[in-house]
């Protein structure tokens, strides 16, 4: 596959909340996952590093209200997209997050990614 055709596909799976099956699908075996300092995750490495924290986020949240993300930009290896979240975590308020996530491809799959946002406060 193609970057486009990974960010596209990547891109499909976030809109319809199929984040775990997207991993299994596009993520390559050693695939590398950096969070800000402050993040319960700041770098992890291996996909069943990456599919846990994706778990383990999805069983930190009460609620997710909605989330929009959007269409990906792409240049050479590397897309971005956008992604924002109306969630309601676990014993705290209701909030929204906004990230800027950056992907690399090798070989039809994604390799790396980097998630720029602010971690909300943890306690």
């Amino acid at each position: 596959m193609s970057t486009q055709e990974v960010a596209d596909k990547l891109v499909g799976y976030c809109r319809m909340g199929q984040f775990e099956d997207a991993m299994k699908d596009l993520y390559g075996h050693n695939v590398v996952s950096v969070e800000p300092e402050g993040s319960p995750a700041p770098r992890l490495e291996g996909i069943e590093a990456v599919v846990q924290k994706g778990i383990q986020f999805a069983e930190s949240l009460e609620e997710m209200h909605g989330m929009e993300v959007s269409d990906p930009i792409v240049a050479d290896r590397f897309f971005s997209c956008k992604m924002s979240m109306d969630v309601t975590f676990k014993g705290a308020p209701r909030m929204t997050m906004e990230e800027i996530c950056l992907y690399e491809v090798k070989d039809g799959k994604i390799v790396y990614e980097q998630f720029f946002f602010t971690p909300p406060p943890q306690g």
